[in-house]
């Protein structure tokens, strides 16, 4: 398993991914997974760094360095299960090597982020090309939902559309589970109904968005989000300064800017009447199955994956993205304000929601679908 998160660093969907299908691979009896890691030593994985001056070259580049390490040590493997553009070149190269069958799964596309360049200047170039190349050349390639692997065909029409399999993210319903504990909310000085945007500051997950339609949602709620680590400075700076104009003018604004600890993280996720997703691009969101496994109400914007996670009235709302982004703040404000107004709608919604998270969304399914793709390759 080549993957550039790792807990506990991790700070994105594709890490928890990565994370729960380990764990539950290591159920079934004749599956052996080795971890190979970007970042400092563990007991629990192979890491692979880079130290000195080369620690602070283009991201890119830093991690094609890292994947010709992580190739040249995976000759003992029987398959190579790459996780993201950081590290699909290390499952590529070690195919090439060593004449071994190489899994990618897509948890997004360079293609369709084209506001990475941002973040990694010309490395955005570099990072698309790794990509690319890894995708064509993979065995196979896992889509965590329908609408990923539509947008795989779309964006590689190479690619043979019999090596694209979608296996849709799990949960871990245990973990993520209603957390009756409401002391956080004291602490945050939270007294009313409030609700809930999880995630980073970055162009894709449209927090800015979310921040202009609040001005259309009803004063008598409180907005939390528990959001850090903006992706490059404009998004950062664009965001604080949202965020800065909305506590003046509306007040009961919540920002957590830190890694909530486990527990607190679910009572937010509880407590909040809806959870708010207003992503422009997402191809699956397992914040929405976080959310739905807490039972709460979500309201997300129709793009990607989402449609295939939250049923639209019946755990949640759902909003149609429009580049006119007036009319999609407008709308996503409308469906706030229906589900935060509702009491007993968002009840029924979030029950709703973790009966439907229980019966499809199981890491144990994902585990042996993913066991059986890797029989069919080898």
């Amino acid at each position: 398993m080549i993957t550039k998160e790792w807990p506990p660093h991790i700070y994105g969907g594709a890490g928890v991914h990565v994370s729960n299908l380990v764990t539950a691979l290591a159920e079934i009896s004749d599956i052996a997974t080795k971890v190979h890691c970007f970042g400092p030593r563990r007991e629990d994985a192979v890491n692979y760094e880079l130290h000195g001056d080369l620690a602070s070259i283009n991201p890119a580049l830093q991690a094609l360095l890292i994947d010709s390490d992580i190739a040249s040590h995976l000759g003992s493997v029987d398959i190579a299960h790459s996780h993201t553009w950081y590290a699909n070149l290390a499952g590529y190269l070690a195919s090439k090597m060593y004449n071994i069958p190489h899994v990618v799964t897509a948890h997004s596309l360079e293609p369709l982020r084209p506001w990475k360049a941002e973040q990694l200047g010309g490395g955005y170039q570099i990072s698309s090309w790794a990509e690319k190349i890894s995708y064509e050349s993979a065995d196979a390639i896992i889509a965590v939902s329908d609408g990923m692997r539509a947008d795989v065909l779309a964006a590689y029409p190479q690619i043979d559309p019999n090596k694209v399999h979608t296996i849709r993210n799990g949960i871990n319903t245990t973990k993520f589970a209603p957390e009756k504990d409401g002391s956080i909310l004291e602490k945050l000085g939270i007294d009313k109904p409030y609700a809930l945007f999880v995630g980073r500051i970055t162009r894709q997950k449209g927090l800015a968005h979310l921040l202009r339609a609040w001005r259309q949602v009803s004063s008598d709620y409180s907005l939390v989000l528990a959001a850090g680590s903006p992706d490059e400075p404009a998004i950062g700076a664009e965001v604080e300064q949202l965020i800065a104009e909305l506590s003046v003018e509306r007040g009961n604004i919540h920002w957590i800017k830190e890694m909530l600890p486990h527990k607190e993280l679910t009572s937010l996720l509880t407590h909040a009447q809806a959870f708010l997703c207003p992503s422009i691009y997402e191809p699956l969101g397992i914040v929405n199955l976080e959310a739905m496994a807490c039972e709460t109400a979500v309201v997300a914007s129709r793009v990607g994956g989402i449609p295939e996670v939250v049923a639209d009235g019946e755990t949640g709302l759902l909003v149609d993205f429009s580049n006119q982004h007036e009319i999609f703040e407008t709308n996503f404000a409308a469906a706030i304000n229906t589900v935060m107004s509702d009491s007993s709608l968002a009840h029924r919604y979030g029950k709703a929601g973790r009966e439907r998270a229980i019966a499809e969304f199981g890491w144990d399914k994902v585990a042996v679908q993913t066991t059986n793709l890797y029989r069919s390759v080898i």
